[in-house]
């Protein structure tokens, strides 16, 4: 297409304190998740005062969104449950707190990795996250907002550093399944819909508004990734007028969500083929430029996909260039875009070093 844009709840977790003058032989703080949240968290607290261990825990465990934007790729999955635990000690509702720690520890996990600089970084320590994003669905796993950032980084790291098609099938399937899942939470007659005909499909999305574009813009980029990965797949091709469906409806309901990320997928189905064999160029030509416009040109991967999808598909090698260049002279640092923009500038130099043979 195009566009290469279980820490499993239910057994005890055992956390040991580290062992320190005041406390020479430490102390083991044991939690029993099966025992109400709110007695094992008396049990940390009397626990962590028997072992003298408060200050350490301060230390160690700042708020939430300090230490998520710090997080390593080898963070053990036991370190992610405690930092959840300890970051939720009740003061209004332990559960409830809890869940609340865990939906923004995903959400900061993602936005981390999305904002990353070092390619190579994400690459190497992303099966990290990956998976702990898998825990922290399995312990809630209908909760919407840890599924889309499941979605959006499984996409994301099939797309960007998966070069073995059976792999990237896998990941992507990962990814669509997320999706789908967020949107049966959320709208439980489109999901149903979703596995029937086009127009059954299209009648549901109907009934949609600003409050699913979560939802919506979440499973129509995984499945686009999905679809991507299955190119040789002629079933998997029969889902794209979906696809499409899907991000026509975000575009009617909020063209601006996720800075016109639906215009930059719509501009990419309209160019898959020449005007010749029933595409519309032209189409996504204004879709690509309004991508453009309404990311503030923060997202230059919206220009590599221009030049690469439009420019070569009607043999414009001045806009082709032109593109391109403002791609490699742009800085690649934009909140929400770092990753995808240090790849699309490796992309650009790819296309640019390629164009003499190309036009």
């Amino acid at each position: 297409m195009g566009t290469r844009a279980r820490l499993r709840s239910g057994g005890p977790i055992r956390v040991r304190a580290p062992r320190s003058a005041s406390s020479p032989g430490g102390a083991s703080i044991s939690l029993a998740l099966e025992s109400s949240c709110d007695d094992s968290l008396s049990r940390l607290r009397v626990a962590a005062r028997e072992s003298q261990t408060n200050h350490f825990l301060a230390a160690a465990m700042p708020p939430l969104r300090a230490s998520a934007a710090t997080i390593r790729p080898a963070m053990r999955l036991r370190d992610v449950a405690l930092l959840v635990l300890v970051v939720s000690l009740p003061s209004f509702g332990c559960q409830m707190l809890a869940s609340t720690a865990t939906t923004r520890l995903a959400e900061d996990v993602s936005a981390a990795v999305l904002d990353q600089e070092d390619p190579v970084l994400v690459r190497d320590g992303g099966p990290a996250y990956l998976i702990a994003i898998d825990g922290l669905i399995e312990g809630d796993p209908r909760n919407q907002t840890l599924l889309l950032a499941g979605a959006r980084l499984y996409a994301a790291y099939a797309s960007a550093f998966v070069n073995d098609p059976n792999r990237a099938e896998r990941l992507t399937l990962r990814a669509r399944g997320y999706g789908q899942r967020a949107l049966c939470v959320r709208k439980e007659l489109l999901c149903a819909a979703a596995q029937g005909s086009f127009d059954e499909f299209e009648f549901a999305l109907i009934d949609t508004d600003e409050s699913d574009l979560p939802a919506l813009y979440g499973l129509g980029s995984a499945w686009a990734s999905w679809v991507q990965a299955n190119s040789g797949d002629w079933n998997a091709i029969a889902d794209l007028p979906k696809v499409q469906a899907l991000m026509e409806r975000v575009v009617a309901l909020d063209e601006a969500y996720e800075a016109g990320g639906a215009h930059l997928y719509l501009g990419v189905l309209y160019t898959l083929r020449p005007a010749s064999l029933g595409g519309r160029p032209e189409v996504g030509r204004g879709h690509f430029e309004r991508a453009i416009e309404l990311s503030e040109g923060r997202n230059l991967t919206a220009k590599v996909l221009f030049a690469s999808q439009y420019a070569r598909l009607v043999f414009d090698r001045a806009l082709h260039d032109r593109l391109l260049q403002e791609t490699l002279e742009a800085d690649a640092r934009a909140r929400g875009f770092t990753l995808s923009n240090t790849l699309a500038q490796e992309r650009a130099r790819e296309l640019l070093a390629g164009a003499d043979d190309y036009f």
